[in-house]
């Protein structure tokens, strides 16, 4: 997809064309090996905000630059880039996922000290959306567990969204039992006992959700959330902040590799910092993520409801520790998976 076209034909196209269609990988559409092409894989939830910010860089360069897109679940995004799609740029849903890229030696390990905010341009937080009027009450994670309500939430084998679905869940179900991991556990038992399908990444979720019509209850990141409300005609849906949610951090890196290859590393350099401009900035809390920077941040207190949050580091260890214990072959999440199929 070539967007050194007009800003303003590809926004008013975005709207014509809806979710669905954006959400076609973007990825083979005739992409330039001459220093002008760049290839961003990146994860479910960003197509709109992607399609937008391409325009806004593209129309500073001096030449014209084609940007092209691939999106799907975050884990299975970093493995296409392992296994050699060739990405100049990946803006994944976690750390955990480039950390992965890097580990086969096509990022150097140091991505994350080369841009702001850990080179996290947004970030987001999970959230309930429900049906309108609310009519299972759902009002907390307590709520989820209980008979005849059907969660939706995406696969965490395969989607970095789902990941922070389950921390999100486990870290509330571990305060709520003061500390004691095995009724954590037990609850994100009950929890997935609750979930009738795992979608491979979070926008098919959202599509089983918002346009098949399954579930009560779309864990989603508040991005996707709000990007339902408002590209849904008479948006018959409704967000619930949690008590209690998680900080989702979608980081950004060059793929060092590749770049070298294709002669892009300036370009993919001043792509991904151009994410921390003012005016990017600003689009980031237009395609409803929250903006790192605190002073765009403020400008936006009234859209995005101040909640607390969990974070990674913090809560869990760091990705490293909390990927060995729930996400790894064999560990809590496969563990969980055999007991729900016996």
């Amino acid at each position: 997809m070539t967007t050194h076209i007009s800003r303003r034909w590809i926004l008013a196209g975005a709207a014509a064309l809806g979710t669905t269609a954006l959400g076609t990988s973007l990825s083979g559409c005739g992409q330039r090996n001459d220093g002008t092409s760049l290839l961003n894989v990146s994860y479910d939830p960003t197509r709109e905000f992607y399609v937008a910010y391409n325009a806004l860089f593209t129309a500073d360069q001096t030449e014209a630059i084609t940007v092209n897109q691939s999106h799907g679940g975050s884990g299975k995004q970093a493995t296409a880039v392992i296994e050699g799609l060739a990405a100049d740029i990946v803006s994944l849903a976690l750390a955990h996922d480039i950390d992965s890229i890097a580990e086969r030696g096509l990022i150097a390990k140091d991505w994350a000290t080369r841009l702001p905010y850990n080179s996290t341009p947004y970030h987001s937080v999970i959230v309930f959306l429900v049906r309108k009027g609310n009519p299972k009450s759902i009002r907390d994670w307590s709520d989820l567990v209980k008979p005849g309500v059907a969660v939706i939430t995406p696969n965490p084998k395969t989607s970095g969204g789902a990941r922070w679905n389950y921390l999100a869940a486990y870290g509330y179900a571990l305060k709520a039992n003061g500390g004691d991991e095995a009724k954590a556990i037990a609850y994100l038992e009950a929890l997935f006992r609750n979930v009738p399908v795992l979608d491979t990444g979070a926008r098919g979720a959202t599509t089983t959700f918002v346009q098949r019509g399954q579930g009560d209850v779309l864990l989603a990141w508040e991005n996707e959330a709000l990007m339902a409300l408002a590209t849904t005609k008479d948006a018959p849906f409704e967000i619930v902040y949690p008590s209690l949610s998680i900080r989702a951090e979608p980081p950004v890196a060059v793929v060092d590799k590749t770049v070298e290859r294709k002669g892009t590393a300036a370009l993919a350099k001043a792509y991904l910092e151009g994410l921390f401009s003012a005016r990017a900035q600003k689009l980031v809390a237009e395609y409803h993520f929250r903006p790192s920077d605190p002073q765009a941040a403020a400008q936006f207190t009234e859209k995005f409801p101040d909640i607390e949050q969990l974070t990674i580091d913090a809560d869990f260890g760091g990705w490293k520790k909390a990927h060995e214990a729930h996400f790894a072959a064999n560990a809590a999440f496969d563990q969980l998976q055999l007991r729900l199929h016996r």
